[in-house]
């Protein structure tokens, strides 16, 4: 499924491990382990290029600048509005090619005909968050991240949700599953967007390919009796739709029925014939 319908961003070429983007005029150059290719033009010389993120031997890297730019900005998508801001690790706050899945959940939002309880897990700057919360969800959003959930609490502010119904938790996402079933809370939909590796706040170690079927199934824990949809993904490379498929199908479909879809996620580019890959999703809908 390919985020085919913005227009404040684009992938204007790819190659030798590298997109440029344009977001809403500002041109940057980031890193994508996806690149394998070689590219067509020297993007380092595009016209009008503002930043590239230079990744270091040891680990890490640095932005740099060419001439002046906008240390934050904001960009449009159909009715929301996200900050971005060039942050370390070559992130700016937003992954645009989830434009596919925010849609996807808002119909679903949208015509269910009754008010929606969403918890998003590992909820980051708060896309989906915001795309829900827009189309009249109430939504927990838990990250471990405070300044994350920060720029989260803005984005809803910018999108101008009427009276959010928003809950925001600075949280490990488990420890507050295991929680929230203690409590006898229960949500219509569940998001997650785990991440390849990670430390606990204890330094408990996280390694996507272990936790994330025990993960998915203590979810369906705080699922409620008429839930909605159940929605993963996933950029970790080598865990294919078919994976997140299997897992939904032995999770949440063997307990309420329904169906379950996978894809792969990706952004048109400008380039002819060319789609940049952007890692996969599945979800799990009531039917």
């Amino acid at each position: 499924m390919k985020a085919a319908d913005w227009k404040d961003y684009s992938v204007i070429a790819t190659g030798d491990g590298y997109k440029l983007e344009r977001w809403k005029g500002i041109i940057l150059l980031r890193p994508d382990p996806q690149v394998i290719w070689k590219s067509s033009i020297n993007m380092e010389k595009y016209k009008g290029l503002s930043a590239k993120y230079i990744r270091s031997e040891t680990g890490g890297g640095k932005w740099k600048y060419f001439g002046k730019m906008p240390e934050e900005w904001t960009v449009d998508y159909k009715d929301l509005k996200f900050k971005i801001k060039p942050m370390g690790f070559k992130h700016t706050g937003l992954f645009p090619e989830q434009a596919v899945n925010w849609d996807l959940m808002r119909s679903l939002i949208e015509n269910a005909g009754r008010e929606i309880s969403v918890l998003n897990l590992f909820a980051y700057t708060g896309g989906a968050t915001v795309a829900c919360a827009k189309s009249g969800a109430t939504v927990c959003h838990v990250d471990s991240a405070k300044a994350m959930v920060e720029r989260a609490k803005e984005n809803v502010a910018l999108s101008k949700v009427e009276n959010p119904k928003v809950r925001y938790i600075i949280d490990d996402c488990k420890k507050f599953v295991e929680r929230e079933i203690r409590r006898g809370k229960k949500y219509d939909a569940i998001i997650m967007d785990p991440p390849s590796y990670g430390r606990g706040p204890n330094g408990e170690m996280w390694k996507l390919e272990q936790e994330l079927y025990s993960l998915v199934q203590l979810c369906t824990g705080v699922l409620s009796d008429n839930p909605l949809f159940f929605l993963i993904n996933s950029y970790t490379t080598g865990l294919q739709p078919q994976v997140i498929k299997n897992i939904l199908q032995l999770t949440v479909a063997k307990q309420n029925g329904g169906k379950v879809d996978a894809y792969e996620v990706g952004l048109k580019t400008e380039e002819d014939g060319v789609i940049l890959p952007c890692g996969n999703s599945g979800i799990w809908i009531n039917e």
